[in-house]
């Protein structure tokens, strides 16, 4: 795992708007929780803080104007104001030069809720990717998303699995997200869709993965492509596969229930910390330790 000088910013989301919706749960189409504490946390994070030049993503929204609006009133709130737009919708979009130049001059980017496979399908394999992870390695540089821009950051990326069927073999459909970090799978709107069952499953089936759930009004902050903080009002769920000791997801046929044995879950909230490499639970008082 090879240390970068950049930060991942993930965020749970909390149905804003883009957001693709999922059956039995209610959109709410709310941007507040942003203003006060996540956002206020990106701008702190960048490198010109206040003055920060951001690039808002939206190509996983459906409606990107609306949420380029909301972000750019959001951030506007808390007094940062240099905050551009890239409605990116194809690949074609994602060659222009304009938009991998704005990149190279920008403090950091924030990739918006939407259809994490639209990321993927995207901006994988272009140079506009290539150019993000030049500057997360080598610049203090800030890589923010929520719902599906935090789903999409790992190497791992979850696309697809209802929450009721999530422990079934095949309801959980995974592909390769964009790669910021590697060995973490994320998943978002986390206790509010009750998606614990699918992150098991996920990470059952990549046990050399760390599962990290993120709760609405809530992210980890990560720093070297190891150390996790928790951030925001709410919960963050850590699953470690690592030590699993039986698990039948290999055996089964398609449709049938999964068992898993020793799989390790960890509760952070705001203070609290998490190595991954080292699979390490840090509380408030030993952060400096």
């Amino acid at each position: 795992m090879s240390l970068i000088k950049g930060k991942l910013i993930a965020i749970g989301g909390n149905e804003d708007k883009g957001t693709e919706p999922e059956p039995n749960f209610q959109q709410k189409n709310n941007l507040n929780f942003f203003e006060l504490q996540i956002l206020s946390r990106i701008v702190q994070e960048c490198r010109h803080q206040k003055d920060a030049h951001i690039e808002v993503i939206t190509s996983a929204s459906s409606i990107p104007h609306e949420v380029g609006d909301n972000y750019q009133y959001a951030f506007g709130k808390i007094g940062c104001t240099n905050i551009q737009l890239m409605h990116i919708r194809d690949r074609s979009d994602a060659q222009k030069q304009e938009y991998i130049e704005r990149i190279k001059r920008c403090d950091g980017v924030m990739i918006t809720g939407g259809n994490q496979l639209r990321l993927s399908t995207i901006f994988g394999g272009t140079q506009l990717l290539s150019v993000l992870h030049e500057r997360l390695q080598h610049d203090e540089f800030v890589v923010a998303g929520t719902s599906a821009g935090a789903m999409a950051m790992s190497n791992t990326m979850i696309y697809q699995g209802s929450s009721a069927g999530a422990l079934i073999k095949g309801e959980v459909k995974i592909t390769t997200g964009l790669a910021f970090i590697k060995d973490v799978i994320i998943d978002s709107h986390f206790d509010k869709r009750g998606r614990f069952g699918r992150l098991a499953q996920a990470v059952a089936s990549n046990p050399s993965c760390i599962g990290i759930g993120l709760g609405e009004d809530t992210g980890v902050l990560i720093r070297d492509n190891n150390h996790l903080e928790a951030i925001g009002s709410g919960l963050v769920i850590v699953v470690d596969g690592h030590d699993i000791r039986h698990s039948n997801i290999a055996d089964l046929a398609e449709g049938s229930p999964i068992s898993i044995e020793n799989l390790i879950v960890h509760v952070m909230t705001k203070g609290n910390s998490y190595q991954i490499k080292e699979r390490r639970f840090l509380v408030e008082e030993n952060l400096n330790s």
